[in-house]
């Protein structure tokens, strides 16, 4: 029985995926039905597989969208179509992106990469710069599965070293570089949605965000040295002597370089998209994934590895989609939720609130609060993803002062700051799982203050450029 409704999920979440592509370049109202249908069949079957525990987000999401159609008057059914094909967009980006995985794990890129810059990695300042940049740019590939990755590759390079100053060290490198890479990393879907849902620019949203990630590492690092002061430890002694013995005692490191292949894959599928999106007048979020089936599909067929895609593909379609389907479920509630509030007066709601705010603190804007709704959200155990989904899209549909890209930096400076604190969220969970140490350690304890300096840090760089724009 369940293996027959695991079937019915895959089948559903690719024929959901599917259509969405289909219809946005070829408009059909029969497909839409299609389409939402698979969606509500995806939403049965997730129910039917996963525990009510489990499934608890997306039921209040559905049962308060069809209470809010059902005060406003809106037809349920009607409803209920709208609402299961209002985040196709975001669905069939998350279908496909874990595509770019099956690339960055058919070579030992990482490995080849750290194993040519040992030589530059000789103080562990120069070490947490190493391990905090790379993690981004594999977060560029694998989202948060960058933790793990990298954390079990840093320890192959300090050998059995552990103790709280070495894991706070490797552990707040790795989730404050993953937390910095959802502002400007382009594949990461919550600033994707942001950017799309806002209509900012999208170059320009990755230069802001690439710049505040760059001042953030700095501060890490900063952070960092007062840390390893404050354990009275010298970690460079002990990573050079344990890097020293690894290397020379092991051949894991000996694959061939690999870098300027990595390289190479980087800048085809981040420019690809970017020069797409300025030529090509379509969707971002449909430019990045029709970009990444073929990115794939060219790799493969270039490494004449075609037996692997396949095999990748039966392997996703049985196992990767299934393990998705809460994700999923999260999105078709959220649109139901969404969809319904934009029926009733609720976007006037807000824009009355924020008059109330901008006239009791004339001082104060609405961006200073804005960070502060994704952190709670994120304390409540909700994801970026769905936090920047129920958030940017309630805010699309209102007209605030303010430029889009600054209404970008606000929100996905939110959503760090709730990955690097919140133990509820997937990367403190990992990183929790993989080091031993609790979450509220992994986050609150070792990453608080310099969360404090960051919303300070992105407060002074959004309020900066509000007077410049104001005058």
């Amino acid at each position: 029985m369940f293996t027959y409704m695991k079937w019915g999920l895959s089948i559903s979440i690719s024929l959901y995926a599917l259509l969405h592509f289909i219809t946005y370049f070829y408009e059909s109202e029969f497909l839409l039905h299609v389409e939402a249908l698979s969606g509500f069949f995806l939403l049965l079957f997730a129910a039917f597989l996963l525990s009510l525990n489990k499934f608890k987000l997306p039921l209040f999401l559905v049962s308060l969208g069809i209470l809010i159609f059902v005060l406003s008057d809106t037809s349920i059914i009607e409803g209920f179509r709208n609402g299961l094909i209002l985040m196709r967009d975001i669905i069939g980006l998350l279908v496909i992106i874990p595509m770019i995985s099956w690339v960055l794990n058919t070579e030992p890129y990482i490995e080849s990469i750290m194993y040519s810059s040992y030589r530059f990695i000789n103080t562990s300042r120069k070490m947490y710069i190493g391990i905090a940049s790379f993690t981004q740019v594999i977060a560029y590939f694998l989202l948060f599965g960058s933790i793990p990755m990298m954390y079990q590759f840093v320890n192959k390079m300090v050998g059995n070293q552990h103790g709280e100053p070495l894991e706070r060290f490797k552990g707040t490198a790795l989730v404050r570089s993953f937390a910095l890479s959802t502002i400007w990393v382009v594949t990461i879907p919550s600033f994707i949605f942001a950017v799309e849902a806002l209509d900012a620019s999208l170059w320009l949203s990755i230069l802001q965000g690439l710049f505040i990630s760059v001042c953030g590492l700095v501060i890490a690092v900063l952070f960092s040295h007062f840390e390893e002061k404050k354990y009275g430890v010298d970690l460079t002694q002990i990573i050079n002597q344990e890097m020293k013995k690894v290397l020379s005692d092991s051949s894991d490191f000996e694959q061939g370089n690999k870098a300027g292949e990595f390289l190479f894959l980087f800048i085809t599928l981040f420019g690809t998209i970017f020069v797409l999106h300025e030529f090509w007048p379509i969707d971002l979020m449909v430019i990045v994934p029709l970009v990444v089936v073929v990115w794939t599909f060219v790799y493969f067929i270039v490494k004449k590895r075609t037996g692997k895609l396949v095999q990748e593909m039966k392997t996703y379609f049985r196992k990767g989609m299934v393990n998705q389907s809460y994700q999923f479920s999260v999105m078709l509630g959220a649109g139901m939720m969404i969809f319904s509030l934009n029926q009733t007066g609720f976007a006037n709601v807000i824009i009355s609130g924020v008059d109330i705010i901008q006239e009791g603190l004339p001082s104060l804007n609405f961006l200073y609060f804005l960070p502060f709704i994704v952190i709670i959200l994120g304390f409540l155990g909700l994801g970026p993803l769905t936090v920047m989904v129920l958030v940017a899209g309630i805010l699309q549909n209102i007209d605030l002062p303010y430029p889009p890209e600054l209404i970008v930096m606000a929100i996905t400076s939110g959503s760090v700051i709730s990955i690097l604190l919140s133990p509820l969220l997937m990367p403190i969970i990992i990183l929790s799982g993989q080091n031993g140490m609790s979450g509220f350690k992994n986050g609150i304890q070792f990453n608080l203050f310099f969360a404090i300096v960051f919303y300070i840090l992105v407060q002074v760089y959004i309020q900066s450029l509000i007077v410049i724009w104001l005058e």
